[in-house]
């Protein structure tokens, strides 16, 4: 990877927050730097992380492996977590997810639109089980949803992408 210039600086504000002997309470933030550009992270971004932080990568393998919004694979620019945990479930979320499928093109099951857009998968719960259902696009969530409320979503990230 090699981090840009831009990034670098980044960076460095994030490990000034830490002290130097607690480098490794950074890897969260290094990873959402990692991963901003293009909405993934290679073997050249976890290893320019775990460099940056002085850790092994098996380490920051672990730590992608367990946080959901980090991907290994190429996404959309979207990245649609509908949350199918059983607050969510009781609520109606299932359904919800086979429909946003039908209405994005995609199988029953999610994965990524025709035009590299969008990103649609299930999750085990993202924390707003008292506004189930609820579903996260990148770092923002959307809370006891509507067809409807997607249908604008969906319309304005479109518009906005353009």
């Amino acid at each position: 990877m090699g981090w840009t210039e831009k990034e670098q600086q980044d960076l460095d504000k994030i490990l000034k927050k830490y002290p130097p002997d607690r480098k490794l309470s950074a890897v969260l933030p290094a990873l959402y730097l990692a991963q901003r550009e293009k909405n993934w992270l290679d073997d050249d971004d976890i290893e320019a992380v775990a460099d940056a932080l002085g850790i092994e990568t098996t380490h920051v393998h672990s730590i992608i492996g367990f946080y959901t919004l980090f991907r290994k694979e190429p996404v959309g620019k979207y990245m649609m977590q509908v949350c199918t945990d059983l607050p969510c479930a009781l609520r109606g979320a299932e359904d919800f997810f086979k429909r946003l499928c039908e209405r994005m093109g995609l199988g029953p099951h999610g994965g990524t639109t025709e035009d590299n857009l969008f990103t649609v998968e299930e999750v085990v719960c993202i924390a707003a089980c008292d506004k189930a259902p609820c579903m996260q696009i990148n770092l923002e969530f959307f809370e006891s949803l509507t067809d409807e409320q997607i249908d604008e979503v969906v319309a304005r990230l479109r518009a906005e992408a353009s």
